[in-house]
């Protein structure tokens, strides 16, 4: 899993989210400013800080841009090499990757042993969407790996309360710390604090009175686990200025009115925290674009993830996920378990069920976190076949994911065609987040030197500092396209008017990464 998120970190370009965040973290570094990127809280972006500590980047401090300019002038127009900016940015999201792992690992072997730890490992290590968005410098991975952290704390705080519970608090603050996707985990956390306390302090006869005083101790817990989860995320705003100095800008922070409205000014955090997630609301409230088999669409349809999960899941991990946690429903010893493992993977699905953002399955990255652990639970069958079959099918995956190395964030299994024919499906982040701008720059070098380029890129990355030399087809006539029409396939899965016009009287004759298509104009 290291080698592979490595090597796609050094290959890859910066996608699409990355400069903002990385822009982001300089500025924190730099000028201790929360100005940037409210609508995210600081903690991921300060994990991202600390690979570039030492980076030594140049940002003029009197930049005053948005968020998407601060990420160009940082990468491309401050005189620093983005390739040696991203690899330094990405690393230490790469190692809490890693890390998140052997999470997973304890995670399962307290469950079932060390056998279910090895396979719930290596569902966790060849997952595609993992590896792919664990080896980003963006916030998805962490999030749901704080997450998972802080479940299992949990489930270890069912034998001793005092130790684990102030951990799962500081976990549980990580996460919403990083992604405010997070926050509808909270109350299912907090109610599994209280059982983990009814557990500890179990007895065969407690009486109506002893069932009172363990319930108050069981919400007192939940109480000192969320106050540990509260002051994490106040100190990620004061680690980026002491001073928390914020003031919004005119216009960017939307009026949440309401319910909603009346939850946000009562949370006991910090102003910017409060005003991220009035942003999220206005983000929430907009109409977005889909792209689902072949169907361009406006707004967000309930199926996408569970359609997008079945596209980019290994098959192997379709038939072990549902067998794992039908064990771990029905095997009496286990049973416990579905609590801590199943009811928060239900509770983010159906939170990420109902957003407005059709854009990908590292919305919900957190299930192939999540059910890997409960994958295990199959190695609590006796039966020899069950075994041998399970083997069969971790072994599958491995393969699969093996097969789509370096292209990981295009992978479909191959009951849908493998990667090569995920762009006629799905878009954006599932297949296409601008991440082969170098390798489109290497091929059109290598097989089309000296031919007109004309360019339709998706991504944040500046084609010409990589040496590409294009033209925007959409601003002349048709008449004078003619070479090599190079066409992101977000951008073809959305074309329509001249576009798509100018696609369907071209031939395709290459493409890059999966994510690419180079026509012949004629």
């Amino acid at each position: 899993m290291a080698v592979a998120m490595v090597t796609t970190a050094v290959e890859q370009a910066p996608t699409i989210d990355e400069p903002v965040y990385v822009g982001t973290a300089v500025v924190y570094q730099q000028q201790h400013s929360l100005r940037y990127n409210p609508e995210h809280p600081p903690l991921g972006k300060l994990i991202i800080a600390t690979g570039l500590a030492f980076a030594d980047a140049r940002l003029d401090p009197a930049f005053v841009g948005g968020q998407t300019a601060l990420g160009r002038r940082l990468l491309y127009e401050s005189g620093n090499d983005p390739w040696r900016l991203m690899l330094l940015a990405r690393l230490p999201v790469i190692l809490l990757s890693l890390l998140f792992g052997l999470v997973i690992f304890a995670f399962a072997r307290d469950l079932v042993g060390s056998v279910g730890g090895l396979l719930a490992l290596a569902l966790y290590a060849f997952s595609p969407d993992v590896i792919a968005h664990g080896s980003l410098a963006t916030l998805d991975v962490p999030a749901a790996g704080f997450l998972l952290t802080s479940v299992w704390l949990l489930w270890r705080a069912r034998r001793r309360p005092p130790l684990y519970l102030p951990l799962a608090g500081v976990a549980l603050g990580a996460a919403v710390a990083t992604k405010m996707s997070a926050l509808p985990a909270v109350p299912v956390l907090l109610l599994l604090v209280v059982l983990s306390v009814r557990y500890a302090r179990r007895t065969h006869d407690l009486g109506t009175r002893g069932t009172v005083r363990l319930l108050a101790l069981g919400v007192a817990a939940a109480v000192v686990v969320a106050l540990a989860a509260v002051i994490v995320v106040w100190a990620t705003y004061l680690a980026v200025d002491p001073r928390l100095r914020w003031a919004a800008m005119p216009g960017h922070v939307p009026v949440t009115h309401g319910l909603r409205g009346l939850v946000v000014n009562w949370l006991p955090l910090p102003e910017p925290y409060r005003d991220g997630i009035r942003i999220q609301f206005g983000f929430e409230d907009s109409t977005w674009g889909g792209f689902l088999f072949g169907r361009h669409y406006r707004g967000s349809l309930w199926y996408y993830l569970p359609t997008a999960l079945l596209v980019k899941t290994p098959l192997g991990m379709l038939a072990l996920w549902p067998t794992g946690a039908v064990a771990i429903l029905t095997v009496p010893r286990l049973r416990p378990a579905a609590l801590y493992v199943l009811l928060p993977t239900a509770v983010l699905l159906a939170s990420a069920l109902n957003g407005s953002r059709d854009f990908g399955v590292r919305y919900a990255v957190f299930v192939p976190m999540f059910l890997a652990v409960a994958a295990a639970g199959v190695v609590a069958a006796r039966w020899r076949w069950v075994h041998l079959l399970t083997a069969a099918l971790a072994l599958f995956v491995a393969v699969s994911s093996l097969r789509t190395y370096p292209y990981y964030l295009p992978y479909s299994n191959e009951a849908f065609g493998g990667p090569p024919k995920t762009h006629l499906r799905l878009h954006d982040s599932n297949v296409d987040w601008g991440q082969d701008l170098g390798r489109l720059a290497d091929r059109l070098r290598q097989r089309y030197p000296d031919e007109k380029i004309w360019l339709v890129y998706k991504g944040s990355g500046v084609p010409s500092y990589y040496g590409i030399d294009a033209s925007n087809p959409l601003k002349v006539s048709p008449n004078e396209v003619h070479g090599l029409l190079v066409v992101s396939d977000s951008s073809i899965a959305k074309a329509d008017g001249r576009l798509a016009a100018l696609i369907d009287s071209s031939k395709p004759i290459d493409e890059v990464g999966h994510s690419i298509t180079i026509y012949r104009r004629a």
